[in-house]
């Protein structure tokens, strides 16, 4: 009778919070406070530099702690499942961005324009571009990874999913771009291709690495732009 009456009478097991609104939770935290930073910074003589900072180490901090812990790897898509088509595509289709980027580029500096003369300060003078692929896997690891993946999980709309993350994923690049605003909007709409392929493909294979390779085409195409283009279209 003790034992029943102990039985019926314990506390029930506290309640835990969903695997994906952690992960929500989490993306937001991270993508709120980059985005005050970037703020902050842009009326101060710091500019943007430390949420660049914060959005590549703490995107990519966050995203491997996290997935450690709840041995989430594969919900994130990191994960060795579909690898093989996640390369064929992510290749495919970087290399035909990669040849509009080219002939867009190309006919800018026949022109007489320099379409990214700061961002090329950046990358070149001061020697970021070695850190590029650094940034491409904080930016795959927080949109296509975390954030896109709790809105799946959470039964949000697969299209609605995609059109959020490649937004605020463009957004972004104002919060954190130390560079002219022109220079920030050219970089948003080259973003959305990159989100839209790279969400859609995430989600159908499961597997975040075809968006990175997507992505990474881009810092290929980038270096071809700053050291090729210009030589061929004088």
């Amino acid at each position: 009778m003790s034992g029943q009456t102990l039985r019926r009478t314990a506390p029930p097991a506290p309640l835990t919070q969903p695997d994906h609104e952690r992960r929500l939770r989490l993306t937001l935290g991270l993508v709120g406070a980059i985005w005050l930073l970037g703020l902050v910074g842009h009326f101060t003589p710091l500019t943007e530099w430390p949420a660049l900072f914060l959005y590549v180490i703490g995107a990519i901090f966050m995203t491997l702690r996290y997935c450690a812990r709840a041995d989430a790897w594969r919900k994130v898509g990191i994960t060795r499942h579909n690898l093989g088509p996640a390369i064929l595509w992510g290749g495919v289709l970087g290399v035909a961005l990669m040849l509009m980027d080219w002939g867009n580029t190309y006919m800018y500096y026949r022109a007489g324009n320099a379409p990214m003369a700061e961002m090329e300060t950046i990358l070149v003078k001061m020697g970021f571009i070695y850190l590029f692929p650094v940034l491409v896997l904080a930016e795959e690891f927080l949109w296509r990874g975390m954030l896109l993946s709790a809105l799946r999980d959470r039964g949000m709309n697969i299209h609605l999913a995609v059109v959020i993350t490649t937004l605020a994923y463009a957004v972004n690049h104002y919060a954190v771009a130390p560079v002219g605003f022109t220079e920030r909007g050219l970089m948003a709409i080259m973003a959305l291709p990159i989100g839209i392929l790279g969400g859609y493909l995430t989600l159908r294979l499961r597997n975040l690495w075809v968006a990175v390779i997507i992505h990474l085409c881009t810092f290929i195409s980038m270096v071809v732009d700053i050291y090729v283009l210009p030589g061929l279209a004088r």
